[in-house]
């Protein structure tokens, strides 16, 4: 594993999981809240808030916790308006990082994204200063119930999907992001509720990090993750396994 689903494991196995949990909540309730204003309040009628609803489900939100955060922001019609904003920068060993945030005060969230970059020995770039590394993708993910690979790859195909791989964790679908409500929609057809349905930044090319390198990226990561207003942390590292081993040590 590489980049930032090896973060998160790492991350996940240090523990802190009620907080971590409340900070994730709480990103739900914002991309939530921020698709029902920006479109109609209805999942089926807006495709990134059935988005943002499926990923709820996926991380066991209550439905009323849902259902008040759709009702709010239909009816509010005031409340905070929140932007979306990217930022890129390089980290430690020049590991190139993505930051996407949503957030009510720009000046405040570019300036705690600088901060942190410069505490843990990154530098915040432009932006289109490290979005060149990676690649822009639709990314569905099933468990292995829910079909064969087979079958999988199969209706990947011919809902119009670049890619289909399968392994003992589940199958992952990877698309053009002008296709990404289609493919998923048909594969939700087909299949039922994807476990989780994203736009995600790949890297095309990745550094590969020894302990200490890796301890310093993981540092900056961890704390912009911990920023109430991002909502999600890409980067272009990979750690070897025994380096990952002593880290979640």
């Amino acid at each position: 594993m590489a980049g930032h689903s090896q973060f998160k494991n790492i991350m996940h196995r240090k523990g802190a999981q009620d907080a971590r949990r409340a900070r994730q909540f709480a990103r739900l309730i914002r991309e939530i809240t921020v698709s029902a204003r920006h479109g109609l309040p209805d999942p089926a009628a807006n495709p990134r808030l059935r988005a943002a609803v499926t990923a709820a489900r996926q991380a066991n939100m209550p439905k009323d916790t849902v259902d008040r955060a759709i009702k709010k922001a239909a009816g509010s019609g005031g409340g905070d308006d929140y932007l979306d904003v990217r930022y890129e920068g390089y980290g430690p060993a020049g590991v190139a990082v993505i930051v996407e945030a949503l957030t009510d005060n720009r000046n405040r969230t570019a300036s705690d994204v600088r901060t942190a970059f410069n505490k843990y020995g990154g530098a915040l770039g432009e932006t289109n200063s490290v979005s060149f590394l990676f690649s822009r993708l639709g990314v569905i993910r099933y468990s292995t119930a829910a079909a064969s690979a087979d079958d999988m790859l199969e209706a990947a195909i011919e809902a119009g999907a670049e890619n289909a791989e399968s392994d003992p964790e589940g199958h992952e679908v990877t698309c053009p992001i002008e296709d990404f409500f289609a493919v998923r929609d048909a594969l939700e057809t087909r299949f039922g509720t994807p476990e989780s349905a994203r736009l995600d930044w790949r890297p095309t090319t990745s550094v590969t990090l020894d302990e200490d390198r890796a301890a310093g990226v993981l540092k900056l990561l961890d704390a912009l993750e911990e920023n109430d207003d991002v909502q999600n942390v890409y980067a272009n590292f990979d750690i070897p396994e025994p380096v990952m081993q002593k880290l979640s040590a």
